[in-house]
């Protein structure tokens, strides 16, 4: 078999992507990108059930595919057709991510009865949630909701519950977040240079310039995804996996994807990019520190003289600048007064206000928050089997001692602590940002059960 066949094999599933990709080309190059609208979504959910049933890796690989491209094909969209908010292309990555949910409905009493307790606990946050948000909203308001909050912990079960390919699974994250950090860093540089007309679009309907301005130079990155903060969150992800990788375009795809998070002007991913660093390097035996150590020092060398060039330059240092503002920087204020005229009622919210449910003032800052969204979504009823369950998975992670001779499922482990470390600061269980926990938790637990039965099989 020749390199080029392997790249499309299996040909059944390379012909369902394939088929998708060139439809919604098709659609753009005709000007026709209105029937992408719910041509995409239904198309991705066809294929990803497809790939599901059939060929299970290409399946995570594709799923990790369309929440990469997903608000470009949307903006692209837009473009032709006219805005539209809320915009049905936008439910493609939840649909597809959603077919997961079939592992946790068909494995649910071994779930009961093993190690996918903690999973359990968290869909019954989930459920309990949705339910009073059908008491207190309507119907067609917690339907989209219960997706967010439902997919990412349904597809990190679904990678724990396939342990036994764990090396496969491995190598999929691997492939699917270089070719990631490569296409996404590259266009995060383009769209900061020469600001594409969609992108400018897409900023010219927002209410908030939050994201910068519509000009070259003037936007926060978000490249191919919805906004900067999620951008930053995949591209730390995609970064630290890096770190593990010998593939040799490790190189290039850390220029840009180094340059692209900076330029995304994301603080909280810079700061959760320290505390990846923090739990990864000490989790490492000595001889794999100093190879983590070595990388750093290339990637250093690749990184640091294209941040000290203009146009990057000056919009870096400024950014890194507010990060020691401390009270005088706005973002700063803005979050704490959301969180002083929030906190108290959501606190005394013992049963939640449930899926739905919309602040009335969203400019105070509360709804960036993860503990302020657990609160007032799940109360207190649905918040302490969510939340216990997520810890009870946290603390597995840190007791994972085999990941001191795995560079992946060590640098998975950090990843998963330091996206949850950013919970005051994001809702990491939602969108992208739960995606990226509740993979990072369910690949690094199936990694922990794939060694503990290999040592048990070794032992008999």
């Amino acid at each position: 078999m020749t390199s080029s066949s392997r790249l499309l094999y299996p040909a059944p599933a390379w012909i369902a992507i394939l088929s998708l990709v060139l439809f919604s080309a098709l659609c753009l190059a005709v000007h026709a990108g209105g029937l992408l609208r719910y041509a995409f979504p239904a198309g991705s959910l066809a294929v990803g059930a497809f790939l599901y049933w059939r060929y299970p890796l290409l399946y995570i690989g594709f799923t990790w595919w369309i929440w990469f491209l997903v608000a470009f094909v949307r903006r692209l969209v837009d473009v032709q057709a006219g805005w539209a908010d809320p915009n049905p292309v936008l439910l493609a990555p939840f649909l597809v991510t959603i077919v997961s949910l079939i592992t946790f409905a068909k494995e649910l009493p071994k779930a009961l009865n093993g190690g996918g307790l903690p999973f359990v606990l968290c869909m019954m946050g989930v459920l309990y949630g949705f339910l009073v948000g059908l008491i207190n909203n309507s119907p067609q308001t917690t339907i989209v909701p219960l997706l967010n909050w439902l997919a990412p912990v349904a597809f990190g079960y679904h990678l724990y519950s396939n342990w036994h390919i764990y090396p496969d699974l491995r190598q999929s994250f691997q492939r699917v977040f270089m070719a990631g950090v490569l296409v996404m860093g590259a266009y995060g540089v383009v769209q900061f240079l020469i600001a594409p007309g969609w992108d400018r679009f897409w900023l010219q309907n927002q209410t908030t310039q939050v994201f910068g301005t519509p000009n070259p130079l003037g936007i926060r990155v978000f490249s191919t995804m919805q906004s900067p903060q999620p951008f930053a969150c995949v591209m730390v992800a995609g970064l630290f996996l890096l770190l593990a990788s010998r593939n040799p375009l490790r190189f290039l795809a850390s220029g840009v994807g180094y340059l692209s998070l900076l330029l995304s002007l994301a603080r909280s991913a810079w700061l959760s990019w320290v505390v990846a660093l923090v739990v990864f390097l000490p989790s490492l035996k000595p001889k794999l520190q100093m190879q983590l150590l070595l990388t750093l020092l290339v990637m250093m060398i690749v990184v640091l003289p294209l941040t000290t060039i203009e146009p990057f330059a000056s919009v870096i240092s400024a950014r890194f600048q507010s990060v020691f503002a401390g009270q005088n920087d706005v973002s700063y204020a803005d979050r704490s007064q959301g969180y002083s005229t929030i906190l108290t009622d959501a606190v005394t919210n013992v049963p939640g206000l449930g899926m739905g449910f919309v602040l009335q003032d969203s400019s105070i800052g509360g709804n960036d928050s993860g503990v302020i969204t657990l609160l007032l979504t799940l109360g207190w009823l649905g918040l302490l089997p969510y939340l216990g369950g997520l810890l009870l998975l946290i603390a597995s992670l840190i007791q994972s001692r085999e990941a001191m001779n795995d560079s992946f499922m060590s640098a998975a482990r950090a990843i998963a602590i330091a996206t949850f470390s950013q919970i005051g600061l994001n809702n990491v269980m939602l969108s992208s940002f739960g995606m990226v926990l509740w993979s990072f938790i369910g690949i690094t637990i199936a990694a922990r059960q794939y060694y503990a039965k290999s040592a048990l099989i070794s032992n008999v």
